[in-house]
């Protein structure tokens, strides 16, 4: 059995790329910080996810 793959909580149904340097996976990815920390931006993340039904 494979090793499970992190799902990328930005780009939302694709898999963690590490696309930030020194990122090892969404748990330290400054972009996943950013979104997260910003009021506006993770409200408008969370209204995607809800168009998507992935809430």
């Amino acid at each position: 059995m494979g090793r499970p793959v992190p799902q990328c909580p930005i780009r939302l149904g694709e898999p963690c790329s590490l696309c930030e340097p020194g990122a090892t996976g969404p748990q330290d990815c400054g972009l996943v910080w950013l979104v997260m920390t910003d009021p506006e931006l993770r409200e408008r993340l969370a209204e995607l996810r809800r168009e998507r039904g992935t809430v």
